[in-house]
């Protein structure tokens, strides 16, 4: 009987070798893999909806409704003025996000979200310019966002670095939380799919009937993350709307 770590599904496989020196390693890998062919999908997607029709094609309505859901969301946090403004890259993150959750859910792929370092750049790449868009909006008067109103003096050396430790936690908040759901949804998938497969290999009659029952709790499963990944998705554009909103209106 073989078994199989739920681990190895998150471990980086080089494709093709490119190490400059020790510190610098531009390999190809199964994550690099990932990141193309989500970049793939995603012009495809756009590809295949055109220039938009006005009776919608199945892939266009598809589409339009997940522009409707990230509208709304940014509408509801942010003024109308600014879910304009803001639009275009809140919309970037959520579909490259919610396309590289779903192509980690197809067999044999690589979940390239459910690795810690890829959503650490990815909270990176939006914290930055988030914290440089609040100083230039409010320039001096941003630094009193660390400062809650009516603070005594002698409790300013102490609030002020808590304040600032909470908002850098904010990349940690965008993170980690897709890191986990993600990682920990594809290791139970994974555990129970190697659980089936074994009873399937054993020698015992009965285990080997029974192995059908964790296949078709690996199906639920699968819809399950597919939902966890919209979720996600969804967890990701609202928080990055709220972020948005502390910046322009110091919340």
């Amino acid at each position: 009987m073989t078994f199989f770590s739920p681990l190895e599904q998150f471990e980086l496989v080089v494709y093709i070798p490119f190490i400059v020196d020790s510190f610098f390693d531009f390999s190809f890998t199964n994550s690099a893999l990932a990141i193309f062919l989500s970049f793939i999908s995603t012009v495809i997607l756009i590809k295949a909806v055109g220039k938009g029709f006005v009776v919608p094609s199945r892939w266009q309505s598809i589409l339009e409704e997940f522009y409707l859901i990230v509208f709304g969301i940014i509408q509801n946090v942010l003024s109308r003025k600014h879910a304009v403004k803001f639009f275009p890259i809140v919309l970037t993150f959520a579909i490259v996000i919610f396309i590289c959750n779903l192509l980690g859910m197809a067999p044999y792929s690589f979940a390239i979200t459910s690795h810690l370092v890829v959503t650490i750049f990815l909270a990176l790449t939006i914290f930055i310019p988030i914290t440089f868009l609040g100083i230039r909006t409010h320039k001096i008067r941003f630094w009193g966002f660390f400062l809650p109103a009516g603070c005594p003096l002698l409790l300013v050396p102490l609030l002020v670095p808590i304040e600032l430790v909470v908002y850098c936690f904010r990349v940690i908040s965008l993170s980690v939380r897709l890191f986990a759901n993600i990682m920990a949804g594809h290791i139970l998938l994974k555990v129970l799919a190697g659980f089936a497969w074994g009873m399937f290999q054993g020698s015992d009659i009965f285990l080997f009937g029974l192995h059908i029952v964790p296949v078709f709790v690996v199906f639920g499963l699968f819809g399950l993350e597919l939902g966890v990944a919209f979720i996600q998705t969804y967890v990701w554009t609202m928080l990055l709307c709220i972020y948005l909103n502390d910046a322009i209106n110091l919340h």
